[in-house]
This record gives C-alpha cells, sequence and structure tokens, in this order.
C-alpha cells in the first residue's frame, strides 16, 4: 500500500467529494438563513418585552409566546442542520482518507449521506414551521 496516492487517484477522490461539499456549502447557507431569523426573532421579543405594562402598546406584549415558539423552532432547525454538516463533513473525511489509504467506504458513506440528508429535511420542517407562525397581525403594528 502506497502512502502516497497518484495524480489519477487524487484527481478521483476530489470528484468523488464534489457532491459532499457542494452539500456542505448548502447547509452552512441554511444555517446562516435560521441564524439570521433567530436573531430578527430574538430583537422583536426585546422589543416587545421593553414595553412598559401600562402602556397603550401592552396588547402587544401578547406576541411573546408565540415568538418563543418560534425561537425553539428555529433553534431546533439549527441544531439539526449543525448535525447535518458535521455528518457532510464526516463524509467528506470519509472520501478523503479512504482514497489515501485505498479503502472501500460505501457503505458508511452511504449511511452518513442518509443521515445528512435526514437531518437536513428535519431542519427543513423546523424551518416550515416557524414561517407558518412568521405572519401575524402583531408583526406590522409599531
Amino acid at each position: 500500500m502506497s502512502f502516497v496516492p497518484t495524480v489519477a487517484a487524487m484527481t478521483e477522490m476530489f470528484s468523488r467529494a464534489a457532491a459532499p461539499a457542494f452539500f456542505l456549502g448548502a447547509v452552512a447557507a441554511f444555517i446562516s438563513l435560521l441564524t439570521a431569523r433567530m436573531s430578527t426573532v430574538v430583537a422583536r421579543a426585546r422589543l416587545l418585552n421593553a414595553i412598559p405594562q401600562d402602556s397603550d402598546k401592552a396588547y402587544m406584549r401578547d406576541d411573546i409566546p408565540r415568538l418563543k415558539t418560534r425561537a425553539r423552532l428555529l433553534r431546533s432547525g439549527i441544531l439539526l442542520s449543525l448535525g447535518s454538516g458535521l455528518c457532510a463533513g464526516l463524509l467528506l473525511g470519509t472520501v478523503f482518507a479512504t482514497g489515501f489509504f485505498a479503502l472501500q467506504y460505501s457503505y458508511g458513506a452511504g449511511l452518513l449521506f442518509i443521515t445528512a440528508t435526514l437531518l437536513l429535511c428535519g431542519a427543513m420542517i423546523r424551518f416550515a414551521q416557524d414561517v407558518i407562525m412568521d405572519l401575524h397581525e402583531f408583526d406590522y403594528l409599531e
């Protein structure tokens, strides 16, 4: 077994790594989206918490439980996405490690990809739940 792969072997490793690398990039972009939405929800909750109880806008504080629910949905979506990204990163590492040592990895790679995809699907479900809750009458009141 040679520890220095040939150029052809390296080219093969890079071509195998293209799909997981794009997947990892998509997960990173999705995490960025979820994080931005989380920041908006937290900022809105802080704004509503700052309204005094005796204010004429105190009724707007009734929206805080919905914002807490949205924050929980987004947090779980971020965690699921991070798990998906971790699996994609492990898949990339597996592609290069097995290519470097000329090992077979098809079962492990398949399981990592399935796991990453399922975790990302779970995160998208959480995102969809947040989007459904997003539009609410209190969001447009100042």
